[in-house]
Parts: structure tokens; sequence; C-alpha cells
């Protein structure tokens, strides 16, 4: 079998580059290793319902008449209409730091702006100061790492309001310890707090349908249960790859999605780049009744909270750092219809090292989960008041559940500390896309598989 393109991983990056290709040329194959396509970004089905994996919101919300807004050329790539994904904007978010201080968020960047000038006034002029570098900033320019919390601490002179910024950035997208790249923190900032959060009326599943519906209009096909076993080439020249059962697909061109160091390993070839820890996460699902009224930000989307004196965004030293983290609760969009249930989903920093000591189904690795889930809970409660007498399912999964359905080295989902801007890793017809790439977040993962395809591949075939 021989295509023009082949694409290796069928999560959100890949689906969008496919999609963007078999537009021009439908004869593009696209191979995810496990049974159900999304990636990072999928569905599985526990105590009789559909639970989602990675989708707390989606970044970079625009209205339609913003043509340049990376939504808005997303859809227009791939031809879908606003209205298939029926868009619902958050309520109102928080980045609570307790005992300490807490700025509240939306899509309306003036209530943030507003916020800090009312509890920092000391820092209102440097942040506006601030605001004109990100917007001028060419987050995309191949550059080296250039310190985010160096810049921003510069222009605010005040270490806590530093920290809180950088708190939901890190948390979203940051494959980094204590920092962020510059540009990365541009474009997060701008993803997160300007352009602001949105989920689609229907579960992730119901988006990942609608991909597949208009990537298969064009003819694109796409092989589950296709493991890639090695990247066929001679020299830097690709020519294809075999599969786990030893079939082979021949192409003329290779679009990776898996990630730098992962697809280094298809290549038999050492990459130089893993230089950095990897920074794992775990996260809880709590399935509450569907009447449950949370006692204290009942109305917030996210929060974003840190318990300690400072702020660490750090590989942790045990399984599990319950300090900081993020508590999401998914039903609070504007107009989305009502639910039979209501969740909050708790995240927090891991270490994968610690949780590799627990072989996956062990007796000791479903305590820790136990465990994990329980001080998780405590947690929340302490933010949200009590509502464990609400839930009626619980579920945890850890970086040990991600490496296992994702193949993400150390399960590690914002991928290699050191990201390839332009996705070429030193191949004549190879390619990466994805988180490390550095675009961030479901639209940027999506937008990356499109770029990829529009200047690396379109215009050579």
């Amino acid at each position: 079998m021989h295509v023009p393109l082949l694409i290796i991983g069928g999560g959100l990056s890949g689906l969008a580059a496919a999609l963007r290709f078999a537009r021009f040329i439908p004869d593009v194959l696209l191979l995810e290793q496990h049974a159900r396509i999304g990636g990072l970004n999928s569905y599985y089905y526990r105590n009789n319902r559909l639970f989602e994996t990675g989708l707390h919101a989606i970044t970079n919300y625009a209205p339609p008449k913003l043509k340049n807004a990376p939504l808005n050329r997303l859809l227009r790539q791939l031809k879908i209409k606003r209205k298939e994904l029926d868009l619902h904007q958050q309520n109102q978010s928080e980045i609570r730091f307790i005992n300490k201080e807490s700025l509240l968020f939306s899509n309306d960047f003036s209530l943030f702006n507003a916020e800090i000038s009312s509890k920092f006034p000391a820092s209102h002029n440097g942040f506006q100061k601030l605001l004109q570098i990100i917007e001028q900033y060419d987050p995309f320019k191949p550059l080296p790492f250039i310190s985010a919390r160096k810049i921003i601490q510069e222009h605010l002179q005040n270490e806590l309001l530093t920290d809180m910024l950088l708190c939901p950035l890190m948390f979203y997208g940051s494959s980094i310890e204590n920092d962020m790249d510059f540009g990365q923190f541009v474009i997060m900032f701008q993803a997160i707090f300007i352009e602001g959060m949105f989920r689609p009326g229907g579960t992730i599943k119901d988006l990942l349908d609608l991909l597949l519906k208009h990537y298969t209009s064009h003819g694109g096909k796409i092989k589950t249960r296709a493991s890639v076993k090695h990247i066929l080439h001679t020299g830097k020249t690709v020519h294809g790859v075999r599969l786990g059962n030893d079939e082979e697909i021949t192409c003329d061109y290779i679009l990776s999605t898996i990630g730098s160091e992962e697809t280094f390993s298809l290549l038999d070839e050492p990459s130089g780049l893993d230089v950095l820890p990897r920074l794992g996460f775990v996260e809880t699902i709590f399935e509450l009744q569907p009447d449950t009224t949370l006692q204290q930000g009942y109305d917030r989307t996210i929060i974003f909270y840190n318990a300690a004196d400072r702020f660490e965004y750090r590989q942790p030293q045990t399984v599990v750092d319950f300090n900081s983290g993020v508590i999401c609760m998914p039903q609070n969009f504007q107009g989305l219809p009502l639910a039979s249930f209501k969740e909050v989903r708790t995240t927090h920093l891991a270490n994968y090292n610690e949780w590799k000591q627990l072989p996956r189904k062990s007796d000791s690795y479903k305590a820790a989960k136990d465990d994990t889930a329980l001080m998780s809970l405590s947690m929340a409660e302490k933010i949200l008041g009590n509502f464990t007498q609400n839930i009626v399912y619980r579920d945890t999964f850890t970086p040990l559940t991600i490496k296992h359905f994702t193949a993400k080295k150390s399960g590690a989902i914002y991928g290699n500390p050191v990201k390839i801007k332009d996705g070429d890793i030193g191949y004549d017809n190879l390619y990466i896309a994805g988180t490390d790439q550095g675009f961030l977040g479901i639209i940027g993962s999506m937008l990356s598989g499109v770029s990829i395809v529009n200047q690396h591949i379109l215009p050579r075939l």
C-alpha cells in the first residue's frame, strides 16, 4: 500500500492535518494505535455514561467577526461551520492563592484587567507595558529559550502577581519547571486571558465524530489498532513505516504527531533533545448527583489554586503534589443544556517515576489512586465546600494511564520541554506537529497539524 501522506497519531493534531490534506488530495492515511481516536482528548465509558479525557475547556474563543483569530482561522482551513460546533463560553474562572489573593477572569478581558488594577495597583502600569509587549511579540519566530518569569517580574515587580499570572498558563500548557518560554507565555496568555475559554455543546466524542465525518467525506482513510514499530528510511529520506503486525506501508511524506522523542525512537536514532524532566499529572473525576449545589465558587468554570507559601510548578518528590492544582466544573459554561449529572474534575502535578514503582492494576497502585482521590477531594472541598455526600462515582487516572493509552513518554501530556517550532527534525520528508512543535491547547494543536501540511507538504505535491 502506498499513499502520498501518512500521518502517525490520531489525536486532534493528526486529525486536523489529515482533514486539511484530504481537502486537496484525498489519498491520505491516518494511523492510530488504539481502537479509538482522540489521543489525549478522547473518552471512555464507566458507570453507564461517557467520560471525557482531556477536554476541560477549549482555549482561544473568538467571535465570528475576528477573522484572524486562531479559532476562526482553523475553521476556515478545515471548512467547518461554527454552528456545527455549538459553542458555549465559560461563565467565569478564578486564580485563587489561598489566604493571599484571588483574580477573576472571563472571556471579557476588561474584567481581568480591572482585577489586577484593583488588587495590585502598584503593578498596573507595568502590566499595561507587558500587554504591549505581548501584542507585538511574534511567538512563532525560532529563538532560544527566553524566561517568561524574568520578563514578567521585571515589569510587575511583584512575585505574587507573577506567580498568579503563570499558574493557569503553566497548568494548561507548560512542559518546563517553574518557568515558560516567553513565546509560549505569549501564546497561552492570548489563548486564556485575552481570548478566553469555551466548549462545544456536545461531548468530545461528538467533536471527534464531526472531524471524522468531514475527513472521510473527502476520501481520507483511517487505520486504528495500527501501532508503528519502525519508520523506514534511507539516510535522511523516509519511505514508509512497518506496523506492529509487520505490515509495511510506503509513502511520499510522513507527519508524526506523537512527539519528537517518540518519533526519533521509531527511527532508531537518538534525538539529543531529552535533557529536561518531563511533567506528569493525575486527574480525578467526581460525578455528582444532578441537584448538587456547591457552597462556594458554584458558578466558576475553572479554579486554578495554590495553597503553599510559593507556587511551585515542578515534578514533585512524592507521587502527587496537592499544594496546587486545577478544579474544573465542566457544566459551568453559558447556555449548556441541563445534564443528568454534574462533575468536579481535579488535576495535580505528579511524579511518573514514583507511580511507575506501583505496577498498574496492583493493590499498591489501586491504594495510591484511592489515597490520591481522597486527598484531592479534601483540597477541592476547602475551596468549594463539602460535596462528599453527593458523589455517586469517581475515577482517577495517573501518568501511567496516560502513558498506556497515548504512549507519551513518562505520561507527559505537554511533551518534551524542547520544542521544534518549524516541525523540521532534519529529514527530507518527515515532519512533526502537535505539542512538541510548541503549539498549545486544543486549537493550537489542531493549527499545528494544519500549518505543517500547508507549509511543508502540500506545496511539494
